[in-house]
């Protein structure tokens, strides 16, 4: 029987899962080549997964809202192909469920080690998917154990939310006895499960609060942020540029700008194009680390995050910025700001950054501290722009003057950017900005 597996697709070089929201299609559907099967979420953007052949959904191996690694089967389409094939059941003795390979490869041999049937012969005919496998392993639920669990899904199948109930229950009625069973410790498959395993227990936090359930999409965010300082030693460095002249010109040129263009020019696409001056000047910045190796991007693609009307922040990728002048950029990026804003952003638009900027002076704080944005190595910060009286040194001698001034703070992996290329660099943005040369746009 020809038989083609539909994969949970890499949506991005940061992104390592996703959730599935909805499946559009189910088993004995038939299903058209690049037609829509299902609906899925990651950090970033949600998504549609298209058919990769025509035929009829075979088998689907989770159900919605399970959480998926990227490269997972998560279907199985029977090609036109194979339709008029006579497919003749095997022994349940003689099957043996194929092998999913999941990301990382310590997920992978729990899969295939515990996707085996407990003793040879046994009559047990239950599909479990392998998220479910992974927490009975790292349980140490055996495989007789788990065919016990009764099942709410599909068919009587065991749920992620069945063996995370069972688990809770099974923690509550054991005694506490020695154990006889060595433990195994292999870590469940992301932060979310470990959270919902357990019930939640009111009492401890007082009768005066009021508990909220994190959607989905700030799960998926505070998994990243986790796993990026996780992933990368963290050192901010912090300096101060006066940007008094490139206040002056916007505030100038702005109402022609978007009588012209019709967009508007903010301060973003400014930083922006220093950015790109000094990450030509200063190539590691634009780079991410494979194993030993160290990936010296080519291209500049400078991700600027976004806040969304959820307070949720996304981050859409300006492709090759250092391309495009200074119209191009805020016509790039006002448009995907909107977009993010009214939830049309695409794949494709948080995909490929190999720098970030943030705007924490939108919300009024003079500096922040990011959080690196996997898999680059730096992120920077702009600061609110505030007027103060400063020191003004010119030819003729020291001046107190009123001066609008930024605090900028970058944050980058240790790993590769030491402290003397990290301040290097961000005082060269300083200075880029503190010697903006007013443009006629």
């Amino acid at each position: 029987m020809a038989l083609e597996d539909l994969v949970m697709p890499k949506l991005g070089e940061s992104i390592m899962e996703a959730t599935i929201l909805k499946w559009l299609k189910q088993v004995g559907d038939a299903v058209e080549m690049d037609e829509t099967v299902l609906e899925i979420a990651t950090d970033k953007v949600d998504s549609e997964v298209p058919s990769t052949a025509s035929g009829i959904i075979e088998a689907i191996l989770f159900n919605e809202n399970d959480v998926v690694p990227i490269g997972t089967v998560i279907a199985r389409i029977r090609t036109e192909g194979a339709a008029s094939e006579t497919i003749a059941p095997e022994p349940t003795s003689a099957r043996q469920p194929e092998p999913v390979v999941t990301e990382p490869a310590q997920e992978a041999e729990v899969v295939s080690s515990t996707i085996k049937p407990a003793a040879t012969g046994s009559a047990s005919a239950k599909f479990y998917s392998p998220l479910v496998l992974n927490i009975a392993a790292s349980e140490g639920i055996s495989m007789s154990e788990l065919e016990q669990i009764p099942g709410t899904g599909k068919e009587g199948r065991v749920t992620k939310n069945d063996i995370l109930e069972y688990v809770a229950n099974r923690s509550r009625q054991q005694p506490a006895a020695p154990v006889t069973t060595q433990a195994v410790t292999v870590a469940p498959a992301s932060a979310r499960e470990t959270q919902q395993a357990g019930t939640l227990d009111i009492s401890r936090h007082g009768s005066n609060v009021e508990i909220i359930e994190m959607d989905r999409m700030r799960k998926l965010i505070a998994e990243h942020m986790v796993r990026s300082k996780q992933t990368s030693p963290h050192v901010t460095s912090f300096s101060e540029a006066d940007v008094t002249n490139m206040v002056m010109w916007r505030e100038k040129v702005k109402k022609d700008f978007e009588k012209r263009e019709g967009t508007k020019i903010t301060f973003m696409p400014l930083f922006i194009e220093a950015i790109t001056r000094c990450i030509k000047r200063f190539p590691l910045i634009n780079s991410s680390i494979d194993g030993d190796r160290i990936i010296i991007k080519k291209d500049i693609n400078i991700g600027m995050a976004t806040a969304l009307p959820s307070g949720n922040l996304i981050v859409p990728v300006i492709k090759n910025a250092d391309q495009l002048n200074l119209t191009g950029l805020a016509k790039r990026v006002n448009g995907l700001a909107d977009a993010a804003r009214n939830n049309k952003l695409k794949a494709e638009d948080t995909q490929g950054g190999t720098f970030t900027i943030t705007n924490v002076g939108t919300f009024g704080s003079l500096a922040g501290t990011p959080i690196i944005n996997q898999p680059q190595v730096a992120i920077l910060a702009v600061g609110a722009i505030k007027k103060r009286p400063v020191v003004v040194e010119t030819p003729q001698g020291d001046s107190i003057a009123i001066r609008h001034m930024m605090v900028l703070s970058m944050s980058y992996d240790h790993r590769v950017v030491d402290g003397a290329l990290g301040a290097t660099f961000l005082s060269a943005v300083a200075k880029e900005l503190e010697s903006f040369v007013p443009v006629e746009i």
